[in-house]
């Protein structure tokens, strides 16, 4: 069973699956900053949508990895010392940013369109872990009686 410092969970970084919320995501030890800005989204009862805003990036300079549970989104941005900004209000610096998922969870599918990375992920059940409908049995006597 994990467990999670109570101190470190942050309700903001984590990916909303129901009845394993509690297990899902909690803030590494480590703090995290809040760029790049995201929103997780809900497509249904299975389906989750991580999309972060990263305007500025290319799809090159993006890499998205999954190693032990832990999905991680790390940009590195090739600042251009070309260009003389007289002001600079996009933030494209590197960075990296980290969600733990439940061991149910899967990584799907990746799109990155108009500035937004979305990163869609399932909630994969076993077949084994599944609720199922349990039978009452008659009892002993209405057995017998039933069999007269």
């Amino acid at each position: 069973m994990t467990t999670y410092l109570q101190s470190t969970y942050d309700p903001l970084n984590t990916l909303g699956f129901d009845r394993i919320f509690d297990q899902l995501l909690a803030k590494p030890a480590t703090k995290q900053t809040t760029y790049p800005p995201y929103n997780i989204t809900k497509e249904s009862e299975t389906t989750y949508v991580v999309e972060l805003a990263l305007a500025g990036f290319s799809e090159e300079e993006i890499d998205i990895t999954v190693k032990d549970s832990i999905l991680t989104v790390e940009g590195t941005s090739e600042d251009s010392e070309e260009k003389e900004y007289l002001h600079r209000g996009i933030a494209a610096r590197s960075f990296s940013r980290t969600f733990t998922l439940a061991d149910t969870i899967v990584v799907t599918d990746a799109t990155f369109k108009d500035g937004i990375l979305g990163i869609t992920l399932e909630n994969v059940i076993p077949e084994e872990d599944k609720p199922r409908k349990i039978a009452i049995n008659a009892s002993v006597e209405e057995k017998q009686f039933l069999s007269e």
